[in-house]
């Protein structure tokens, strides 16, 4: 009788220890997990936002404007065969010349304009800042990481001017993490040297509310 409770006790001790490490197993891959929701402690919003933005040293990462979902990318013979591409719509035009108008009227620097080279995105990018270099890095994708990305989104920036990308969700979400990007959706990052950090996520509609004062 003995015998059994220790043997009985020594498997509901060792189902405790298994179900705690498996806990903390959990909670480490959570926290170890990406995200780039804005943290709260570094949070930077309206004016505040604006004035970052002006002093430079920052990140910008667009997923492009709206598009038209009946065409897709399947049949495409080369990046820039945009016939047989997914293309911005009338209203993802509308929208990066809009956001490009404030980007202009809040006197933001503009240093390097990169685009990851699919046509939607280079037309998003160059409607919007006039200019864009096409960067076969921003989608590239090796063993399943897209490690070109990942430095375009740490490497430093110098004050003065911005990092302003445009590419696509799903790679975005990859490095950085959820939530997913809408279309025409912004990050606003600090970079780190090998992270970042999420100051402001921006929607397209924000852009018009963002105080230049």
């Amino acid at each position: 009788m003995a015998r059994s409770m220790l043997g009985l006790l020594a498997g509901l001790l060792g189902i405790a220890c298994a179900a705690q490490a498996a806990t903390a197993g959990a909670q480490a891959a959570s926290a170890a997990a990406p995200s780039s929701s804005v943290d709260t402690r570094t949070q930077l919003q309206g004016a505040a936002l604006v004035r970052a933005l002006r002093q430079g040293g920052l990140i910008v990462y667009f997923r492009h404007t709206a598009t038209d979902f009946s065409k897709n990318d399947t049949e495409m013979r080369s990046l820039d065969d945009c016939e047989r591409q997914r293309p911005l719509n009338d209203q993802g035009r509308r929208d990066a010349r809009a956001i490009g108008a404030r980007i202009a009227t809040l006197r933001l620097p503009v240093g390097e304009a990169l685009a990851s080279p699919m046509c939607r995105t280079m037309e998003h990018a160059t409607l919007m800042l006039g200019r864009a270099a096409p960067t076969p890095a921003m989608r590239e994708r090796s063993h399943g990481e897209f490690d070109g990305l990942r430095r375009l989104l740490s490497a430093p920036v110098a004050a003065g001017s911005n990092r302003w990308l445009v590419g696509h969700g799903m790679p975005f979400r990859t490095v950085a993490g959820p939530p997913h990007l809408a279309e025409g959706e912004a990050a606003v990052l600090q970079p780190q040297g090998d992270s970042w950090l999420v100051l402001a996520r921006l929607a397209v509609a924000d852009w018009a509310s963002l105080d230049g004062r």
